[in-house]
């Protein structure tokens, strides 16, 4: 787990330039190469876990709706979620450059080598930021007033790890407003969103007991190093029941959701692949062997967005019709 700067970090010198190589003699190659390694910074890959939701949430409205499916708005909706998501995990990476710096874990990450400049860093954000507030404006007036809402959490976060054992909550609350907005994408009204807001806490909930388990990794350093974390306070042992629990409460809001849609067969197998996976990830990870924490971060996460999505979609093409 990173955490931006304490008073105590400001004094590591951080090579904010990225250094020049002379096998890239060409700007449009360096430019490439600073795309890249800009995308590997904000780990762009890792959208995938996120949108499933937001698509399972936009295509459900659709169908609440009473209509087919809008591929322009499942468009703007894509793009909000990676422009977010892009500039919530740029800028983070900048407030915890030098902590990251001090982490072993973590020394190798682009700010700390100076793959990536502070200034190259910022810009991507300030991008990603606009992009999202765009697409924001382009579904609905309410998604666009809403939109710097949607902000705060992931602005929060990165501070969070100072002043609160409780970060992964704040983490919780950013994750869960992806279900959210994508239904008021589609509706742009807050009214019958309340399958949103259960499949939103959901979501919210699954990342933020996930980040308990992730945290773990850094406990020992988090200590050293000032760092707010539940690992760091209460011990791994007591991280670990607690995202167990949490885990429980995700699984029992995702079949409240579903019975609030009323979905059939299919995405109660969904959901029963789904239990398989939590205890795969909580029964893989101890306090004393936390070897396999990134096999259950890609294999169980993903397979969790993945296979919920794809049998909440079946359900909805092959039960109620969904179609163009």
């Amino acid at each position: 787990m990173t955490t931006p700067d304490t008073p105590r970090d400001l004094a590591l010198p951080v090579d904010d330039s990225r250094p020049s190589s002379p096998y890239v003699p060409a700007e449009s190659a360096r430019s490439r190469g600073r795309v890249r390694a800009f995308l590997d910074l904000v780990a762009i890959e890792h959208s995938v876990f996120a949108l499933p939701f937001a698509f399972l949430s936009a295509l459900t409205a659709m169908q609440v709706d009473g209509g087919g499916v809008r591929w322009l708005d499942l468009l703007l909706i894509t793009v909000a979620m990676v422009g977010a998501r892009t500039f919530a995990m740029a800028a983070n990476r900048i407030l915890d450059r030098r902590i990251d710096a001090r982490n072993p874990r973590t020394a190798g990450r682009e700010l700390v080598t100076g793959a990536v400049s502070v200034r190259t860093a910022w810009t991507g954000a300030a991008v990603a930021l606009v992009v999202f507030l765009a697409a924001a404006a382009l579904l609905n007036p309410l998604c666009l007033v809403l939109a710097p809402l949607a902000v705060v959490p992931l602005v929060v976060y990165p501070y969070g790890k100072r002043f609160t054992n409780w970060p992964h909550a704040i983490l919780a609350v950013a994750q869960a407003v992806g279900p959210v907005g994508a239904w008021l994408a589609v509706t742009g009204t807050l009214d019958g969103s309340g399958p949103a807001w259960v499949l939103g806490a959901a979501v919210g909930l699954w990342i933020g007991g996930f980040d308990l388990i992730y945290a773990c990794q850094d406990s020992e350093i988090d200590q050293q190093i000032g760092v707010h974390s539940v690992p760091a306070r209460y011990g791994r042992r007591f991280a670990l029941h607690a995202s167990t629990v949490t885990h429980v409460v995700t699984f029992g809001l995702f079949v409240w959701f579903g019975a609030l849609i009323g979905f059939g067969w299919l995405w109660w197998v969904g959901l029963a692949l789904t239990a398989v996976a939590f205890a795969y990830q909580h029964l893989v990870v101890s306090p004393t062997d936390l070897s396999k924490v990134n096999r259950a971060f890609f294999t169980a996460n993903g397979f969790v967005g993945i296979a919920l999505f794809v049998f909440a979609l079946l359900d909805l093409v092959i039960r109620l019709d969904l179609r163009p």
